[in-house]
C-alpha cells in the first residue's frame, strides 16, 4: 500500500493499554494521536475495551477484554479476533504502529504481516521487571518474557525506544532490528498560581513537599523512597511526602509508613485524572523517583517542566534525563543515600535554585510535537518515502549499542 497523494500517512496503532487507563503507555500514545492528528495524518486506535467506558473518538476500536487476576485494572484483550478484523480491512494504512508485544501488539504484528504493512513498535517497558504478578516462578516468567520480547521486536520492521537503557536491552537480548530513540514528549506546562494552590490544598507555608507520581507497585521500589523519606524527615521537622497515583501495593505501603512513624507526614492522594496531575507538580518543591523498572520516567521530565529537581535511584531509564549538581541527584538504591541527597537539596536555598533553573532548561525540546515529527520520519523511512535528508537514529543505535 503507498501513502496518500498528500503524503499524508495512514496510521494504525495497536496497545494494551490507553485511556482512560492513565500509565506511562497510555499517555504516550494519547499524546502520540493528538499531535500526529494535528499534523494532517489519520489515526486509528486498536485497543481493549475498558468495562463502562464510551469512546467519543470514532477512529477508535476496541477488542473484547476481560480482568484477570494479574491483569486488575487492565482489561486483557481475548480471541476470536476475526469480527475486528473486518473494521481493519475497510482502511487502508500506510504504516501499523505497535505498542506492546502482547495480546494486541501480536494481533497487529500479524495483521501487518497478512497485509504485506509495514510495521514499527515501541518498546516502552523492561516487561520482565514485572514477573512477580504471575503465579509461577519467577526465573521461569522472566525467562519466558524475555524470549517473546526477542522474538516480536526481531519480526517488526523498525523499533522506536524511549531511552539508550531499553535500547541496551534489546541489543543485549539479540534484537538487531533498527531502533531509534524517540524520548516520549512532555506536554506544555499548565501556568498555576503556586501559593493559591499551595493554600487551596491545605500546605502551611513552612512545609516542603516531596512529590512521587506514579502507579503504587511492587517493581516501583518504593519501600526505599519511604524508608529513605524517614530517615530525612527526621532531620527536618518541615518534610513532607505527597504520592499522587494508586495500585495493588497501597495498602503495603500504608502499613510502612505507620511502622516508620511518619504516618501525620505522609499524603496518598490516590488516582488522579491526567489533567489534574500538573497541579500537583506546581504545588511541590522536589521530585522523588525510587523505581528501577522504567524505561524513560516520563514524570522525571514532567516534573523537571514545572522547576522541579529530581531525585532518584539509578536503574532503567528514570535516571537518565538528571545530571549530578545541575538539574537533581542520581542515588544508588540505599535508603541512606537516597535520603542523604533529599536533604542535600532541601537544605540549601542557593543549590535548590539552581537546580530548579537546571531542571527547566534539561526538558527545553521535549515537546510532543518534536516526537510526533521524529516518529513520523520513522514511519516514513519503513515505508520507503522521502528520507534522503533524515539521518535515523537508528543507524546511531546499531553502531554504538
Amino acid at each position: 500500500m503507498g501513502a496518500s497523494p498528500t503524503n499524508k500517512l495512514r496510521i494504525a496503532l495497536f496497545s494494551d493499554s490507553a485511556l482512560p487507563i492513565i500509565n506511562g503507555v497510555s499517555v504516550s500514545v494519547a499524546s502520540l494521536i493528538g499531535e500526529l492528528r494535528d499534523q494532517g495524518h489519520s489515526v486509528s486506535l486498536f485497543t481493549s475495551a475498558n468495562a463502562g467506558h464510551i469512546d467519543a473518538d470514532p477512529n477508535t476500536y476496541r477488542f473484547r477484554a476481560v480482568e484477570t487476576p494479574w491483569t486488575r485494572a487492565y482489561p486483557l484483550a481475548y480471541p476470536p479476533f476475526f469480527p475486528m478484523l473486518r473494521k481493519f480491512r475497510q482502511n487502508e494504512f500506510d504504516v501499523i504502529h505497535t505498542h506492546t508485544p502482547f495480546t494486541i501488539g501480536f494481533v497487529g504484528l500479524r495483521w501487518a504481516q497478512s497485509h504485506e504493512i509495514p510495521v514499527v513498535s515501541t518498546y516502552h517497558t523492561l516487561y520482565d521487571r514485572y514477573s512477580h504478578y504471575f503465579p509461577l516462578p519467577r526465573r521461569y516468567i522472566r525467562y519466558k518474557i524475555a524470549k517473546h520480547t526477542s522474538f516480536f521486536y526481531s519480526s517488526v520492521n523498525h523499533v522506536i525506544t524511549p531511552s539508550s537503557a531499553s535500547a541496551r536491552w534489546l541489543r543485549r537480548h539479540s534484537v538487531d532490528t533498527p531502533i531509534s530513540i524517540i524520548p516520549t514528549g512532555i506536554p506544555p506546562v499548565t501556568f498555576f498560581n503556586r501559593s493559591e494552590l499551595r493554600q487551596a490544598h491545605g500546605i502551611a507555608p513552612q512545609h516542603r513537599v516531596l512529590l512521587y507520581v506514579g502507579r503504587l507497585a511492587p517493581e516501583k521500589n518504593l519501600e526505599t523512597l519511604l524508608q529513605a523519606t524517614a530517615i530525612a524527615m527526621s532531620h527536618d521537622l518541615n518534610l513532607r511526602l505527597w504520592l499522587v497515583g494508586d495500585g495493588p501495593h497501597r495498602d503495603a505501603c500504608l502499613n510502612l509508613v505507620r511502622v516508620l512513624g511518619i504516618g501525620d507526614k505522609v499524603r496518598f492522594v490516590g488516582f488522579v485524572q491526567r489533567e489534574d496531575v500538573n497541579q500537583y507538580y506546581a504545588l511541590a518543591d522536589l521530585f522523588v523517583f525510587s523505581s528501577i523498572s522504567e524505561t524513560q520516567g516520563l514524570v522525571v521530565q514532567e516534573a523537571m517542566s514545572y522547576g522541579l529537581p529530581a531525585v532518584a535511584v539509578i536503574g532503567g531509564g528514570a535516571s537518565a534525563g538528571i545530571e549530578n549538581g545541575v538539574n537533581g541527584f542520581i542515588v544508588k538504591n540505599d535508603i541512606h543515600e537516597f535520603s542523604r541527597a533529599m536533604s542535600d537539596v532541601m537544605g540549601d536555598d542557593h543549590l535548590y535554585s539552581d537546580l530548579s533553573v537546571g531542571a527547566k532548561r534539561a526538558v527545553r525540546g521535549f515537546s510532543t510535537a518534536a516526537m510526533a515529527e521524529k516518529v513520523v520520519a520513522v514511519y516514513r523511512q519503513v515505508i520507503g518515502l522521502d528520507t534522503s535528508s533524515e539521518r535515523t537514529q537508528a543507524e546511531f543505535v546499531q553502531n554504538r549499542a
